[in-house]
């Protein structure tokens, strides 16, 4: 079967980079699903879940805050804003980012840029759902952290 090249990259690293058969990624207008051979596009991506599928091998779960996608037929570049593998999470601080991003929208003080909140809380809740499905029948792999997915705009 055919496969793609797929290469994730964050401003601090490289995230994954591969050859792999499909990629499904958080687009701004809903999921995008691309196989080899896929006609040529470039867009920008929504924070969210991408996942990355490879034959005879367990899906690769990243989350990715936000970036832009590149497709050829034979590669897809993902230049994401931030990104990292959800055996990376740390629960403890997604699920804290999240709180204080809900506290900010609830209390709405002055001064409080609401959209910067609105997306703090966003990027928590999506950083907790993959943390939360990796560790769901697989056990904990340590609790890494990387820069640029605190989850609480700050």
């Amino acid at each position: 079967m055919s496969q793609i090249r797929c290469d994730v990259v964050s401003v601090e690293r490289t995230v994954f980079s591969d050859d792999v058969d499909m990629v499904l990624a958080p687009g701004i207008e809903g999921q995008l699903g691309i196989l080899p051979h896929h006609a040529s596009l470039m867009t920008a991506l929504a924070p969210g879940e991408l996942i990355i599928r490879q034959a005879g091998k367990e899906d690769v779960h990243l989350v990715v805050g936000g970036g832009f996608m590149e497709v050829r037929p034979d590669r897809v570049t993902v230049l994401a804003d931030a990104a990292e593998r959800a055996e990376e999470i740390d629960l403890a601080r997604a699920e804290a980012a999240r709180q204080r991003a809900e506290l900010r929208l609830r209390e709405r003080a002055p001064g409080v840029d609401l959209a910067r909140a609105e997306n703090a809380l966003r990027r928590s809740q999506v950083r907790l759902k993959a943390g939360r499905h990796f560790r769901g029948g697989r056990s904990s792999a340590g609790s890494g952290r990387v820069e640029g997915l605190g989850g609480d705009g700050q």
